[in-house]
């Protein structure tokens, strides 16, 4: 059901993204769009692993400086029938992971090194399992290309909002200048809620991924709760646009859910997790 909602919400996405070209030139504002998607898309593909690392200052360990973590990446990566993935590291208390890379062969897992100091061994590998459900899910890649999409609508919705400053009166008239306005206010919004409703459907798919690859829901269930709380008091400083990212919502006041939301709200998350017979 998660994955018919996804590709749903993904055609809802791409429609937007046309409509938005249709509004500010006929076909070849729609040409346009869809050549401005390509382009995003393709960079996302190649390069959004790297950016996403660069973004919250995570730094590539190895085995030796942390053996413990490697040997449970290996165990959750080995339980979901997945390659090892690289393995990084963000220096900060507050505790909270993510998953990127395009495909499985080219997967990267980063944790805070505040995350080792809250969770037990079962918690962290329950979290470890939830981001390789990630790779194995290929969410990493589906919310790269979301993420692109939503920023194409944007940038056009930037030009719709120059435009109708400047010329937005003459050509066809009023007309021409309300739909301008409907694309620089309108369009963005809807995007940001579609790209929302489609981490928070994938969120979701990862837990019930990660809870049956591990065969332990209540530690997960115990980590997210644990996590939560700890992300609230110590919030993670990263930039916004990285927030989506991480298993947790990162960013102080995360609580306020709603249909903006990337990320689900913990009680229900948990409430799911609960359900779910252990293997043991």
């Amino acid at each position: 059901m998660n994955t018919v909602k996804t590709f749903f919400l993904m055609m809802v996405m791409s429609a937007l993204l046309l409509l938005v070209g249709a509004m500010l030139g006929g076909v070849p504002g729609i040409i346009f769009a869809l050549v401005l998607a390509i382009v995003m898309n393709f960079s996302a593909y190649w390069f959004s692993d790297r950016i996403a690392l660069k973004m919250t200052h995570a730094t590539a360990i190895t085995e030796n400086d942390d053996p413990e973590l490697y040997s449970i990446v290996r165990e959750q990566a080995s339980l979901a029938g997945l390659p090892m993935p690289k393995v990084f590291e963000i220096e900060s208390d507050s505790p909270n992971a993510f998953a990127t890379g395009r495909n499985p062969n080219h997967a990267t897992v980063a944790v805070t090194t505040g995350i080792r100091r809250i969770l037990t061994r079962q918690e962290l590998g329950g979290v470890l399992a939830h981001e390789m459900a990630h790779v194995g899910n290929r969410d990493t890649l589906i919310m790269a290309m979301v993420a692109t999409v939503a920023g194409a609508i944007s940038m056009l919705a930037f030009f719709a909002q120059i435009s109708a400053m400047f010329g937005g009166m003459g050509g066809r008239g009023r007309d021409n200048f309300i739909g301008l306005l409907v694309v620089a206010i309108v369009m963005p919004i809807a995007a940001g809620l579609v790209r929302a409703a489609i981490s928070r459907t994938r969120e979701y798919q990862a837990d019930a991924t990660g809870a049956r690859t591990s065969g332990d829901p209540l530690a997960l269930a115990s980590a997210l709760q644990k996590m939560e709380q700890a992300s609230q008091n110590r919030p993670l400083k990263v930039a916004e646009g990285a927030s989506h990212l991480f298993i947790v919502n990162p960013l102080r006041g995360a609580k306020v859910a709603g249909m903006f939301s990337t990320h689900p709200p913990i009680e229900e998350r948990v409430r799911r997790l609960q359900d779910i017979r252990p293997n043991y």
